[in-house]
């Protein structure tokens, strides 16, 4: 059987939750992005570096694209979680902004995070008072799915990470797909 990991960065709960459902569908390891430099890469089939999305940027994209030349050979994959609900062309946007280059053909799948604005750190949260103030500025017909949902998110706390966002993955992974 072939072994893996998971080498993840999680800022709010919802990565780190993910790694650990991934451990339990594919007996993998799991590994912290900050620890990833202690990390023997070559004691790996296949690797898949999981962060949320901030400001469009995924948050393990650093160690990824460090790593890379020694772990080309390897079965990778990436995989994005963020609090709005999937839609093929935002989730395309993210896709293209952060696997550029040799990175682009790398594999890449989305998974519903959580919002909880008491748990963001001050300046997640300023930003996001921002960003809900120019979205409320909008006409209704002209919001996209991932500006209604954070006008409706706004002051509730959701938590929607669901082993069956990490189906298409694990088929990935299995070698299923």
């Amino acid at each position: 059987m072939e072994k893996g990991s998971v080498v993840y960065k999680s800022k709010y709960e919802a990565v780190k939750k993910y790694a650990f459902l991934l451990r339990e569908a594919l007996a993998c390891d799991i590994r912290d992005a900050r620890q990833w430099k202690d990390m023997d890469f070559q004691a790996y089939d296949w690797i898949v570096f999981a962060g949320g999305i901030y400001a469009g940027g995924l948050a393990c994209l650093a160690p990824l694209k460090k790593a890379y030349p020694r772990i080309r050979d390897k079965k990778l994959a990436v995989f994005f979680v963020g609090a709005s609900p999937y839609e093929e062309k935002a989730f395309a946007q993210v896709r293209a902004q952060n696997l550029k280059g040799e990175l682009q053909n790398i594999p890449a799948f989305y998974g519903r995070g959580a919002w909880n604005e008491a748990q963001m750190s001050w300046t997640d949260r300023t930003l996001c008072k921002m960003l809900k103030k120019a979205v409320a500025k909008k006409e209704p017909h002209a919001l996209e799915p991932w500006m209604r949902e954070l006008l409706s998110s706004a002051g509730q706390v959701w938590d929607w990470t669901d082993k069956e966002y990490l189906a298409p993955l694990v088929e990935y992974i299995r070698g299923d797909r």
